[in-house]
């Protein structure tokens, strides 16, 4: 017997309410998953970021296709983030700045 499963129409579009505090963790996530890929040596993260950057999904591995859609979801958080006026613009020392202080966690 044949099971009812719910999937979105083609041409459904969502808006997501995203806070800061999620954004920093899907940024977390997408830096995660760039050294997943880094620590496959350099030709082989070169070689993903050539992959990633054409963007046929269906070449890519499993950790490929995560960093491509997270970093989707990311460019569009940002995009919107920019159309709707939601940035705060700050000024961030460097390390050879004068009065850098590293940052902690806390």
């Amino acid at each position: 017997m044949a099971i009812k499963v719910k999937e979105l129409k083609d041409d459904a579009q969502i808006s997501v309410p995203v806070n800061k505090a999620y954004y920093f963790m899907l940024k977390n996530n997408l830096f995660y998953l760039y050294n997943q890929i880094q620590s496959a040596g350099a030709e082989a993260c070169e070689k993903s970021f050539e992959t990633i950057k054409a963007a046929d999904y269906s070449k890519m591995s499993q950790v490929e296709q995560s960093f491509y859609t997270v970093t989707l979801m990311i460019a569009e958080i940002e995009r919107l983030s920019v159309e709707q006026n939601l940035f705060d613009e700050k000024e961030v020392l460097e390390p050879t700045d004068e009065g850098y202080v590293e940052p902690t966690l806390s």
